[in-house]
């Protein structure tokens, strides 16, 4: 006798319409590679970052902090270790803060680029690309702040502070989020202060490893755009404070230093390690990243799923 052969289950309707849908999809991406609009899934990627978990009524954070992290879109490893290491933190700080990290780049150039970071958005949804051509001291940073509002804000504050960062510094969440708690919530200028090598006088601003400014302050940057049009050259974090300077903007200036600071070395602005450390700079290789991960114990909880000899 024969087995019977059990007839197959009939294809939903609706996924044979979706597949030619997912190979245009798939398709357009390729042979347009240009059209592919990164901004679109990035100006409500605010909702990517929501990290107050599932289900049940969920305690508003006192604060809510977008980082935008200025990187090149060639750097994919570390935004995939950057990635990680904020990620990681996110459960230590998700009851005060709401923390978004998103990595801010110039229009892509380089065909291969556009197709990986392409890729990259679909994955994540953390990158934004703005509209200038990619640089590090002639707009990059006046383009990110100036976005900000249209890209999160929807006509009312998405966030409380907004920071710019480099790719080469590694921010302790919780030790930021701390700090953060205590400081003014309008008109804010904070981060570590510089130079850091001589007495402070009248030319001092915030170190481009990272700083930070609130909402309003921000929505005055793009008021403003008339008064800094022209302005928008030069050492980022010089040319930034000279804005809020001529402006009589951000008088509450909150400098955290000794707390943020170069890797050890010789650079005016790095000394040891400390316990209470907000960030780190200068973390321009994995040795140092590795170096800096180990001496705040970032991976004391892993318990190996390999034998260990």
């Amino acid at each position: 006798m024969k087995p019977q052969r059990l007839p197959l289950p009939p294809v939903p309707a609706a996924a044979l319409l979706l597949l030619p849908l997912a190979l245009l999809a798939a398709l357009f991406l390729v042979v347009y590679p240009n059209e592919f609009a990164l901004q679109a899934s990035l100006a409500g990627a605010a909702a990517c970052g929501d990290h107050q978990g599932g289900g049940g009524v969920q305690a508003a954070p006192e604060f809510r902090l977008l980082i935008g992290v200025l990187t090149l879109p060639a750097r994919y490893e570390r935004r995939h270790l950057l990635r990680m290491v904020y990620a990681l933190q996110q459960p230590a700080v998700a009851s005060r803060a709401r923390v978004d990290v998103r990595f801010v780049f110039c229009r892509v150039g380089s065909p291969e680029d556009r197709v990986l970071v392409s890729l990259e958005a679909m994955a994540y949804g953390d990158v934004v690309e703005l509209d200038c051509p990619e640089n590090m001291d002639n707009g990059k940073t006046h383009a990110y702040f100036s976005s900000v509002p249209r890209l999160f804000g929807g006509g009312e504050a998405a966030y409380d502070f907004v920071m710019k960062a480099d790719d080469d510094t590694f921010f302790r969440l919780p030790e930021l989020a701390e700090s953060l708690s205590r400081a003014p919530r309008r008109d804010l200028y904070y981060g570590c202060m510089v130079p850091c090598d001589y007495v402070r006088g009248s030319n001092e601003y915030m170190s481009g490893m990272g700083y930070l400014l609130s909402w309003d302050l921000v929505e005055w940057i793009v008021a403003a755009a008339a008064e800094i049009e022209g302005r928008t050259g030069g050492p980022e974090d010089r040319t930034l404070y000279s804005w809020l300077r001529r402006g009589g903007r951000g008088r509450n200036r909150v400098d955290v230093k000794p707390a943020m600071y170069d890797f050890p070395g010789r650079h005016p602005c790095s000394h040891e390690f400390i316990p209470d450390t907000i960030a780190v700079h200068q973390l321009k290789d994995n040795r140092r990243w590795a170096r800096t991960l180990q001496y705040f114990n970032f991976t004391a909880a892993l318990k190996p799923f390999y034998p260990v000899i």
